[in-house]
């Protein structure tokens, strides 16, 4: 199997780290740390470059690209530990090109594409943890216009909550989960914004009475679907993030002194770093898998997500902690860069499914042929 990018993907990666080394520095992210986790002006030069569009069709303003390109460009960004939900912005162009109807598809796409509206998927409730099944969220037909419903549901950690545009929300419709949208300036929705570990941003959603869009009835699939594009972005975000964490480790341990030598030539701690570097090209390898599998058949991909997060979230702890503990005390100082990506590993290791979850998904997933005696 050729695993070559194409020049065009290559291209694309060398204009996001270009904006991401250029635009992106350690001192903007920090100052966007301050004025609260998110910078409307960095997400419209992300929608400058094209990237808001990326799973959109061209008929719809984007650029029709697919999973790899998407897996290319989080991975630049993890580089970056951008705190931009770019994620959700490919979460909410695949679920409304897959699920939508003709007229939302052209309400909103367009303005997705173009960097004119956020739309984030608000799915998490307190009593569900990872269950993606279990939705107290209610939805109820109105007696207005037949497209038109009412929302009443409250939804945890939404990203950049108090400032999307809209929302794609799970709720119980007749007994059976539907995905509605909802509108953030609507009747009924309020939010309560909170920073997050990583120094980025999150609200409380809660929905009274909120009018709301029918997206799709078929709500379990369309959000399994959702929240694995969600996986295979965040492990190829996570990637890009181990990847710059090992440099500015290698970068610390060979201007680091002890004894009058560097401490790079210490043969205990250069086993460790070869340690890191397999678990950072087993996290690289997996990755691939996710992106790869994200077009294929619901069973097979939600299997395949399922072992790349597990993998992934394992990666993730080992490179992390490793990374501090050779930096030594300056490793978790809120001054020095590593303890950021240290920070915002460790909250990649918990979205979508943190590792025990999806160790237990892979356990559930596996057939009565899998094993050594198959």
């Amino acid at each position: 199997m050729n695993f070559d990018f194409t020049e065009d993907q290559e291209q694309l990666r060398d204009a996001v780290r270009k904006w991401v080394d250029k635009a992106y520095t350690f001192e903007h992210r920090r100052s966007i740390e301050k004025s609260g986790g998110f910078s409307q002006e960095k997400y419209a030069e992300l929608a400058g470059l094209g990237l808001t569009g990326l799973y959109i069709s061209e008929e719809d303003g984007g650029l029709g690209m697919g999973p790899v390109e998407g897996m290319v460009v989080m991975e630049e960004l993890g580089r970056g530990i951008v705190l931009e939900p770019f994620a959700h912005t490919l979460i909410a162009s695949g679920l409304l090109s897959g699920y939508a109807s003709s007229a939302i598809k052209a309400d909103w796409l367009p303005k997705i594409a173009a960097g004119e509206a956020l739309v984030v998927l608000a799915y998490q409730e307190r009593k569900a943890r990872y269950n993606l099944s279990i939705c107290s969220a209610k939805a109820v037909k109105t007696n207005a216009p037949s497209d038109i419903y009412v929302l009443n549901a409250i939804k945890s950690i939404v990203p950049v909550g108090d400032a999307a545009d809209a929302f794609l929300v799970p709720a119980m419709l007749d007994g059976k989960m539907a995905v509605f949208l909802v509108e953030r300036v609507a009747a009924g929705v309020s939010t309560r914004a909170y920073g997050t570990q990583n120094g980025g941003r999150a609200a409380e959603l809660t929905l009274v009475d909120a009018p709301a869009q029918l997206v799709t009835l078929d709500g379990l699939t369309a959000l399994e679907h959702a929240v694995d594009i969600g996986i295979a972005a965040t492990c190829a975000e996570a990637v890009g993030a181990m990847d710059k964490t090992v440099a500015i480790t290698a970068d610390y341990m060979n201007t680091r002194k002890q004894f009058g030598v560097v401490i790079s030539s210490f043969q205990a701690l250069r086993h460790r770093m070869a340690d890191v570097k397999i678990q950072l090209e087993l996290a690289r390898s997996m990755s691939y898998y996710a992106s790869l599998k994200l077009n294929a058949p619901a069973q097979e991909r939600r299997a395949a997500m399922a072992r790349a997060k597990y993998q992934l979230g394992n990666s993730m702890r080992f490179v992390g902690q490793q990374a501090v503990q050779l930096h030594g005390g300056i490793g978790v100082t809120d001054e020095y860069i590593v303890s950021h990506y240290f920070k915002h590993l460790t909250q990649l290791e918990i979205a979508f499914g943190d590792t025990l979850h999806h160790l237990g998904e892979v356990a559930n997933r596996m057939q009565d042929t899998a094993g050594v005696f198959a």
